[in-house]
């Protein structure tokens, strides 16, 4: 990676860290619906962190453990909830979340 990219990056990833508290106000109903939708599920809540749109269905099972099943009944229901991208098979969260959203309950840590 060139040092223009990684200087890019780094600037990305500095902003989305002071915009958080941000979009945490303006994303609270769909977070807390994204919330409720996972539950307490480990599996689940690694699956929603990988649909970033560069993943198949087949990938995110394999990656996250979850099963296909259970994959496809939350991509639907996030797609009811407007969650997710139209694509369901490289699914797409549509909104921002830190990495560790789901830790700790609330995932604002």
């Amino acid at each position: 990676m060139s040092k223009e990219i990684e200087l890019l990056t780094e600037i990305r990833d500095l902003l989305q860290v002071m915009a958080e508290p941000a979009l945490e106000k303006r994303d609270a109903k769909l977070r807390t619906s994204l919330r409720k939708l996972v539950g307490g599920s480990e599996k689940k809540a690694k699956a929603v962190l990988l649909m970033d749109g560069s993943r198949s269905r087949a990938q995110i099972v394999q990656q996250s453990g979850i099963d296909q099943g259970d994959l496809s009944r939350l991509v639907k229901a996030l797609g009811t909830d407007q969650l997710v991208s139209a694509d369901e098979k490289q699914p797409r969260l549509l909104l921002k979340i830190p990495p560790n959203f789901f830790e700790g309950g609330n995932g604002d840590e």
